[in-house]
């Protein structure tokens, strides 16, 4: 049995202001400081550059002008006059017919390569992506894109050009095979700076995005998601997440998320397993009931709960669905909406400037117990330093509560201007406990008939 934290340690204030905090799930002991909070947060460009015109969507390998600087997409997410329509395994020859609101493409860079699936499982690529390759080599155009780009990769990997001569054609093209059948992959928003965007301060962040656009850039990662398992059998979890600005680890300041598939549930995974086990409802009392007795819920609608989160070493934003299903993937069009909505509104009421990762949570495919999707968002507005290496205590400037009050009037004027979809903020949340419906035991509890009369409808004694 794990060791249980006691609910008086997840969120305790001392008399002289010092919040400390101990997360349920990971035991992460934080320690918010008074004075230490009094910082700005954000990236500010105190004196930002005009954008060149002539460089209007080609400002990173990621734009829309320069598709054939990163590898072979695998599906693209257009606008029609019908609405929203999703493209597959485009030729080169019409990467620029349609302009993709979204792209999935293979990263070129991998963390884990498709050599350590092939030689480590003897993983063959599914016969419709060995077809995608032949058909995408098969063409002048599309072979001499792949070549480029292994040219590229070769080059950042520290052979030099002599070195990169001696390698035959064929040799060449089996570095190319992880663009077509690898486990690394980017979903790339089509904006690097908001529309309309004359100083290079003005970038296209997920909360610009429009409520229905980020519900697609949700659905297409969930896609992805589901599409990355179908075609590897010896994936075991697949991590999903999206840092935003350079200081949060991104490569490119141009809205993405990733998606790295490895062979091991994960540590984080394993522990969140071993309490699940232990208490199967311990998502409900220890996360979104604590938050709601301790009033930090910022946000509800029908189909998920965000919260301010405790116990994490940045602040955090906690955005659980509250689906009897554990997978994205197994969620309905109502379902993922909620997860968006939500998920849009804290990234919109944090603004473009702080530097965030987002983070996503869910049952791994081979785990037998029900675990809730959530999806944590982690403002990166303070850098961890030897007093926590020497201590396993963490520093936070900002406690749950702080958050809280930073995000909710942000919230409020955001909807109020009509920038996020309808939801129930702060107070208007009905805080039900036990909302998250992943627990079988909680779902058998639920009737739609009152199995006791409210005292009003009470009839008075001689009536």
């Amino acid at each position: 049995m794990s060791q249980v934290i006691p609910e008086a340690d997840y969120l305790m204030r001392m008399a002289d202001g010092t919040i400390k905090q101990v997360n349920p799930f990971t035991h992460t002991e934080v320690w918010t400081v008074p004075g230490r909070g009094n910082r700005p947060l954000g990236v500010s460009s105190p004196n930002p550059l005009p954008l060149n015109p002539a460089e209007h969507d080609a400002h990173c390998a990621f734009c829309a002008r320069r598709y054939l600087e990163t590898p072979p997409e695998k599906a693209r997410l257009i606008k029609t006059s019908d609405g929203s329509k999703m493209l597959r395994y485009l030729p080169a020859e019409h990467l620029f017919d349609s302009v993709a609101e979204f792209r999935r493409i293979p990263n070129l860079f991998e963390i884990v390569s498709f050599d350590y699936w092939q030689q480590n499982f003897d993983y063959r690529m599914p016969e419709h992506l060995e077809a995608h390759r032949r058909n995408y080599l098969a063409s002048e155009m599309g072979r001499q894109h792949v070549l480029r780009v292994v040219d590229q990769r070769l080059r950042a990997s520290g052979l030099d050009e002599a070195e990169r001569n001696r390698l035959s054609l064929d040799e060449r093209l089996q570095h190319a095979n992880a663009f077509f059948g690898g486990g690394h992959e980017m979903i790339v928003a089509r904006r690097h700076y908001v529309d309309g965007a004359t100083h290079d301060h003005q970038l296209a962040s997920s909360g610009s995005l429009t409520p229905d656009e980020h519900d697609q850039y949700l659905c297409f990662t969930v896609d992805a998601l589901r599409e990355m398992y179908a075609n590897n059998r010896y994936i075991r979890f697949i991590a999903v997440f999206q840092n935003w600005l350079k200081q949060a680890g991104a490569s490119f300041d141009h809205l993405h998320k990733q998606l790295v598939a490895i062979d091991k549930r994960g540590v984080q995974n394993d522990l969140a397993l071993r309490r699940v086990r232990d208490n199967p409802n311990i998502y409900n009392e220890a996360a979104v009931n604590f938050a709601a007795y301790r009033n930090l819920v910022v946000a509800e609608n029908d189909h998920a709960v965000a919260f301010a989160g405790f116990g994490h070493r940045f602040p955090t934003l906690e955005i659980f669905s509250k689906s009897e299903r554990s997978q994205p993937w197994s969620h309905s069009a109502e379902e993922l909406r909620g997860m968006s909505d939500l998920v849009h509104g804290c990234h919109a009421a944090a603004g473009p400037d702080i530097p965030c990762n987002e983070e996503w949570y869910y049952k791994p495919p081979d785990v037998d117990v029900p675990m809730p999707w959530r999806i944590l968002i982690k403002w990166r507005v303070s850098t961890p330093a030897g007093f926590e290496g020497g201590t396993r205590i963490y520093v936070n400037t900002i406690d749950p509560e702080a958050l809280r009050d930073r995000v909710v009037p942000r919230l409020f004027q955001l909807k109020n201007e009509g920038k996020i979809a309808p939801m129930k903020i702060a107070f208007e949340c009905a805080c039900t406990p036990n909302c998250l419906r992943y627990n079988p035991a909680v779902r058998q509890q639920e009737s739609p008939d009152l199995e006791c009369p409210l005292w009003s409808e009470v009839p008075a004694s001689g009536q």
